[in-house]
């Protein structure tokens, strides 16, 4: 049995989500009508529908700059590139359980890890270059058919050159804007329903990435623009002022769906506010006073408004109105939790707030928008301490920082995104704040393997890229340093880089003359020379790369299992587990797909379980491949 099938050169070549092709699917399914019978979007019918009563000028409040268009096409453009596991730098890899170090450009790791990680991420955190007029920032003007391209993101052995952005530049805020919005585009959707990101930033961008952030996550979801207090002296050097603060803004993937932010308890806060006692002491500790009365921030309410019997039968109003209805404040007087207090002006009413809280936890304390006692001179020296008493990397944030960051996201069971990861503050700070409060955070951190300066403190250390610190880093921080280490032998990460695909077929370059199908034929022609030589040369190193990649682009994420299935008795299949799905794959070059194979399938298919099959497609015949996509569908894949 035969069938005819329409192929391109996308349905060929492996390649990670076409969001923008997603997208359009997507606007087609809800809104049909928005499409002409040939099936493209009309700009038209789409204006109707979101401007109806609109007469459109030429004047408009729009955030724009030289690039923004070409930056929101770079970020939904597919990627053929893979990530490469390097063993030799990884750090306790049976224990990583999905923390991993990424060594690569990040717009291209991002973009890899959409399949596998579409919002699974609930924190990110970035501290991205400041565009100082002498930062080095990201360009995205390479082409995958250029050698330089490869050089630039990450498998050049040298490491990378960047340019800096000068002030003098004619796009000195257009580059970096760009550089942003891409990143943050898909950054975006790897985010969960409740997910939180971070961004630090001085006053150089704060203006044109507040805009840029309204832009992508919307308006309605920023959270607050934090003040970091960064440092506590200085002031000599200073013209007009002393500037001791930065910037962190916050923003949610979905406001709605974020549940309210507390810190875990202070010791220090207990001394200080909690110092009454009661007879509920042993169930309930002791309790502080807030007062009855509500502030201005709260809603007007008017079932919040009513009178309260003082001691002496005096009937209290608000000013404004309670924190609390009356039924509330009835039952909180019968258990004493209400306290007068009789002043000059009347009575003052308050309510105990007990240290304990109903479920037994110890109260917290919501996060305050000044953030201090976390000082840039304290991640100068959480360096210092692990680099032979030298600052191998300018100006890091301390590692206190970044933990009060995960105890604001709240969640101790997550995963935490840093793509700009500089010397890997990060994942010291999930580390050490999971050690500290027991959770089981991991972390995904990718920087460039930029070249650092013969001239500097790193580079005596040996180091020759900054991805070098980053990793090392990490790795000290679980190995244990200094005079009296301690290690942290149940933590570990994997290291990945960036690398050219492992198909050969993702260096074949089409005749721009030809048709479709004419260049369909010669890539089938190139696959048949190439892909046969190239598993002939595959070490035991390579195959596993070779799974890898095929695995991540058919959305598992990197910390899968495998398990050779015995019951395939004609051909090498593994059972593929990650904790959100399961798949059988056979990836053996030289095994042609058996119809015992198929049979096997059909069964589990019949019998309610329908897996997911991935194998490669020089593998099968015409036949099979039909039989395969007609019982399994969507379930399956062939590279």
């Amino acid at each position: 049995m035969s069938q005819e099938t329409s192929e391109t050169l996308s349905d060929i070549l492996p390649l990670t989500p076409d969001v923008r092709a997603e997208r359009l699917a997507e606007l087609k399914r809800l809104f049909p009508d928005l499409f002409t019978n040939e099936g493209r979007l009309n700009p038209d019918e789409l204006r109707q529908l979101v401007e109806p009563n609109e007469i459109h000028e030429t004047e408009r409040y729009e955030f724009k700059w030289y690039g923004k268009a070409a930056s929101k096409r770079e970020a939904f453009t597919p990627t053929t590139a893979t990530l490469v596991y390097d063993e030799a730098r990884s750090v306790n890899p049976d224990k990583a359980d999905g923390n991993m170090i990424i060594e690569g450009e990040n717009l291209e790791s991002l973009k890899l890890l959409l399949n596998a990680y579409r919002e699974q991420v609930k924190c990110i955190y970035i501290d991205p270059p400041y565009n100082t007029g002498k930062d080095f920032i990201y360009r995205d003007n390479y082409r995958k058919d250029k050698p330089k391209y490869w050089e630039e993101t990450g498998a050049a052995e040298n490491g990378v050159q960047m340019e800096s952005n000068p002030e003098t530049s004619g796009r000195y805020h257009s580059d970096w804007l760009s550089m942003m919005h891409a990143r943050l585009l898909v950054a975006k959707s790897l985010l969960t329903s409740d997910g939180l990101v971070f961004v630090s930033v001085d006053d150089h961008e704060i203006q044109n990435i507040r805009r840029l952030l309204d832009e992508v996550f919307g308006e309605e979801n920023f959270i607050e623009s934090f003040v970091w207090k960064k440092s506590y002296g200085g002031g000599a050097k200073e013209r007009f002022a002393v500037r001791q603060h930065e910037y962190c803004l916050l923003y949610a993937r979905d406001i709605e769906a974020l549940d309210e932010f507390w810190l875990p308890p202070d010791p220090e806060v207990e001394k200080r506010y909690y110092k009454y006692k009661d007879e509920f002491i042993e169930t309930k500790g002791p309790y502080r006073l807030k007062p009855l009365e509500a502030t201005k921030s709260m809603d007007a309410r008017e079932k919040l408004r009513f009178s309260i019997t003082a001691p002496d039968g005096t009937q209290v109003y608000p000013k404004r109105q309670w924190w609390w209805s009356q039924d509330r404040v009835d039952r909180t007087f019968l258990d004493n939790g209400i306290v007068f207090v009789k002043t000059a002006e009347g009575w003052s009413i308050s309510y105990k707030q007990y240290l304990i809280k109903d479920d037994g936890e110890k109260r917290g304390q919501k996060p305050f928008s000044i953030i201090e006692n976390f000082y840039t001179q304290q991640g100068t020296s959480d360096l210092r301490v692990l680099f032979s008493d030298e600052v191998v990397l300018q100006f890091p944030k301390p590692v206190r920082l970044i933990q009060r960051i995960l105890e604001i996201a709240g969640d101790k069971d997550c995963l935490i995104l840093d793509f700009f990861a500089g010397s890997g503050t990060t994942c010291q700070a999930v580390i050490e704040q999971n050690k500290k409060d027991g959770g089981t955070r991991k972390f995904i951190c990718i920087q460039l393997p930029e070249v650092i300066e013969a001239s500097s403190p790193a580079h005596a250390q040996g180091f020759r890229v900054i991805s070098d610190i980053t990793i090392q880093r990490a790795n000290r921080i679980i190995q244990g340093y200094g005079a009296n280490p301690q290690p942290i032998p149940d933590a570990g990460f994997k290291v990945y880089r960036l690398q050219k695909s492992n198909f050969p077929r993702c260096e074949f370059k089409p005749d721009p003359g030809a048709d479709e199908a004419e260049n369909v034929a010669a890539l089938r022609r190139y696959i048949e020379e190439k892909e046969a030589a190239f598993f002939l040369t595959l070490d035991p190193n390579g195959e596993q790369a070779v799974f890898d990649e095929v695995l991540l682009k058919n959305g598992f994420q990197l910390h899968y299992t495998r398990t050779r299935r015995e019951d395939f008795t004609n051909n090498t299949v593994f059972e593929v587990r990650d904790p959100r799905r399961t798949a059988f794959v056979c990836l053996a070059w030289n095994e042609n797909i058996q119809d015992a194979t198929i049979k096997r399938l059909r069964e589990l298919s019949d019998n309610g379980e329908r897996p997911f099959f991935i194998c490669l497609e020089r593998t099968l015949s015409t036949t099979s491949k039909w039989n395969l996509k007609h019982f399994l569908g969507d379930h399956f894949n062939a590279f």
